[in-house]
């Protein structure tokens, strides 16, 4: 599991806890896995999320386990009501093709440093998958120029309050595609820093590649589905490789 992946989504349960909407979007996300399920005419009855998604609280999976949570992200599950199994990274081989379907969200595979380490990020997770893999990914080979620095921020509200998210790009000058993402939450006079975190583009005919050298059957970019992060406005494809 990329190193500090934990964290990253964990700032995402810090903007759903604030959000007074967070039903909302945690029905919005659900939609997203109606529609996978609706295409591919199946439900799962074991799914594996890894980090924290606001899909997890919404999942109608009998066997749902998790890994790559923070204690924060644990007790906000337990709050909720949830019932998972927690699973360490370091236990993950023991799982084979255990678990029909896994989601990973939030552009998981960009978090590494070289492409070698995306190419067994792949490897590892399609180990786990028996069915299906759900993940995220913008469309780094048509991004505009302007989103390479910053992602769009994004502000919650609450009432009377705000919380600013704000997720700041630093990239390697030697390497187009090689960057460290540091993401600054602020509210009133207070400000948290999360960070930085080792990043890299994915491109689909990239990530596809690797699926299928990886036992993948088939890659599928969702023309009519899309995934926005709790903690900024940029949109991401959903897509789907199946085994």
């Amino acid at each position: 599991m990329p190193q500090g992946f934990a964290s990253y989504s964990n700032i995402s349960v810090s903007a759903l806890e604030f959000n007074p909407r967070s039903q909302d979007i945690v029905q919005k996300k659900q939609e997203i896995i109606s529609a996978i399920s609706a295409h591919y005419n199946a439900a799962p009855a074991s799914v594996l999320f890894i980090g924290f998604s606001p899909m997890i609280l919404s999942s109608a999976c009998k066997n749902i386990s998790v890994t790559g949570l923070t204690e924060d992200g644990k007790k906000y599950l337990d709050a909720s009501g949830v019932k998972y199994t927690y699973i360490g990274a370091d236990d993950l081989a023991q799982y084979k093709k255990a678990f029909d379907w896994v989601v990973a969200c939030d552009e998981y595979f960009t978090f590494a440093g070289t492409e070698e380490e995306q190419r067994a990020g792949v490897e590892a997770v399609a180990d786990l998958a028996k069915d299906l893999i759900v993940t995220t990914l913008r469309d780094y080979k048509n991004q505009d120029f302007k989103d390479r620095e910053f992602s769009q921020p994004l502000a919650v509200y609450n009432h009377k309050q705000s919380r600013l998210f704000v997720e700041h790009h630093d990239y390697d000058f030697n390497d187009k595609n090689s960057w460290t993402t540091t993401v600054y939450e602020l509210e009133g006079e207070n400000a948290s820093m999360y960070g930085p975190f080792a990043r890299r583009s994915m491109f689909f005919k990239q990530m596809a590649k690797f699926s299928i050298d990886a036992g993948a059957t088939n890659f599928y970019v969702h023309k009519n589905l899309m995934y926005k992060s709790l903690i900024k406005k940029n949109y991401e494809h959903v897509i789907t490789i199946s085994f």
